[in-house]
């Protein structure tokens, strides 16, 4: 006796671990983006990683713009319904065109192999909004063969008590 809970896995039968988990989270989100959202999602994850090296505001802006479109395109994939006023594809298009400019900026702070990588990350994170905002109208309304997406509604409280004959008070 091992001491060790008995399991056909490499762990023991214990469940997955955190990296796991977040593996086939990884794996799910993938598989639910389009081609141009992958493209933005390898593209804004490259331009993190050219951020690599000395470090100012200027990255720290570029990791937070790149970020922000990761995590609208997760957000997505998980059919999370919310509004953007010009559209996903805009929005990344935007980031993309802004951390080209942020990249501009530092060009002569950093090794040119690195920005001018950093520069081409962040147009064709650029471009790849360009073509999800020419594949899919600006309101990001669903596709008419999309499934809607149910909703579910919370319940009203009681408009007036029995006891005092006011509302519920503070919940």
């Amino acid at each position: 006796m091992t001491g060790r809970p008995a399991g056909d896995g490499a762990n023991g039968g214990a469940p997955p671990g955190r990296g796991a988990r977040l593996a086939t989270e990884l794996a799910t989100t993938w598989r639910a983006l389009n081609f141009e959202q992958r493209v933005a999602a390898v593209a804004a994850t490259l331009v993190i990683v050219s951020t690599l090296g000395p470090f100012s505001f200027v990255e720290a802006a570029e990791v937070l713009t790149a970020g922000a479109v990761l995590v609208l395109l997760r957000m997505r994939a998980e059919r999370r319904e919310f509004h953007l006023p010009l559209g996903d594809g805009t929005a990344i298009a935007g980031a993309g065109l802004w951390c080209a400019v942020l990249i501009a900026t530092r060009m002569f702070d950093r090794p040119p192999g690195q920005t001018v990588l950093a520069l081409l990350c962040a147009l064709l994170l650029a471009g790849a909004g360009i073509r999800e905002r020419a594949k899919r109208e600006a309101d990001d309304l669903p596709d008419p063969g999309e499934e809607p997406t149910v909703v579910l509604e919370r319940e009203a409280p009681p408009a007036q008590t029995s006891e005092t004959g006011r509302g519920p008070g503070p919940v």
